[in-house]
C-alpha cells in the first residue's frame, strides 16, 4: 500500500484529514506543516501520496512527480493558481466521501505506475540493503535511500547497483 502523507498549513486540516484517513484503514506515514518539512519527508518516503492544503504543488510535482502522487484540497483560488498537470485537485470544502474516493484513485495509479520488483531482482535488492546495514549500522529505510540515490545519479537501475554492490564491485554509497 502506497504511503501516504498529509502536508498543510493549518493543523486543524492537517488533523482532519489524518483522522478520516485513518478511520478508513489508511495507514499515514507522517504529517508536516511546511514545504521544507514536506521536502524532507519526501526525499526519506521514497514515493507515496501526498495530501497538500495550504501548501503549493507545482514546484514539488516537478521535483518528486515521478515517485509521489499529489492531490491539492483547497478553495477554487488556490485550485487555479496550481499550473501543474500532474497534481489532482479537489475543491473545498468537500465530502469525506470524496476525498477517500480521491485517495482510493490515487493509490490505484501509483501502483500501476511503481515498478515491483520480483523473484531474483528482489532479492538482490534485499540482499545488498542487508549489507550496507551491516557495513554502515543503519536502518533498512536509510539503506534503501542510498541506493536509490547512488542509482539514480549513475543512470543505473537499483537491482544493477545491487548486484555490485554484492559482488565488491562498488563501495560508494
Amino acid at each position: 500500500m502506497a504511503r501516504i502523507v498529509i502536508a498543510g498549513t493549518s493543523e486543524t486540516s492537517r488533523t482532519q484529514l489524518s483522522r478520516l484517513l485513518a478511520s478508513s484503514g489508511h495507514s499515514i506515514f507522517r504529517l508536516c506543516a511546511s514545504e521544507g518539512e514536506l521536502r524532507r519527508t519526501l526525499t526519506e518516503c521514497e514515493d507515496g501520496i501526498v495530501l497538500l492544503s495550504g501548501i503549493q504543488p507545482d514546484e514539488l510535482a516537478t521535483d518528486f512527480g515521478n515517485s509521489f502522487q499529489f492531490l491539492l484540497i483547497g478553495r477554487p483560488e488556490a485550485l487555479n493558481a496550481c499550473e501543474s498537470p500532474q497534481v489532482f485537485k479537489l475543491a473545498y470544502p468537500c465530502a469525506g466521501n470524496a476525498v477517500l474516493g480521491a485517495v482510493e484513485m490515487l493509490a490505484q495509479f501509483h501502483s500501476m505506475r511503481m515498478p515491483h520488483r520480483q523473484g531474483r531482482d528482489k532479492a538482490l535488492v534485499e540482499d545488498a540493503k542487508r549489507l550496507l546495514m551491516k557495513q554502515y549500522e543503519i536502518g533498512e529505510p536509510e539503506a534503501h535511500r542510498r541506493m536509490q540515490q547512488y542509482a539514480m545519479r549513475h543512470g543505473i537501475k537499483m537491482t544493477e547497483y545491487a548486484a555490485q554492490l554484492l559482488q565488491g564491485g562498488s563501495n560508494d554509497v
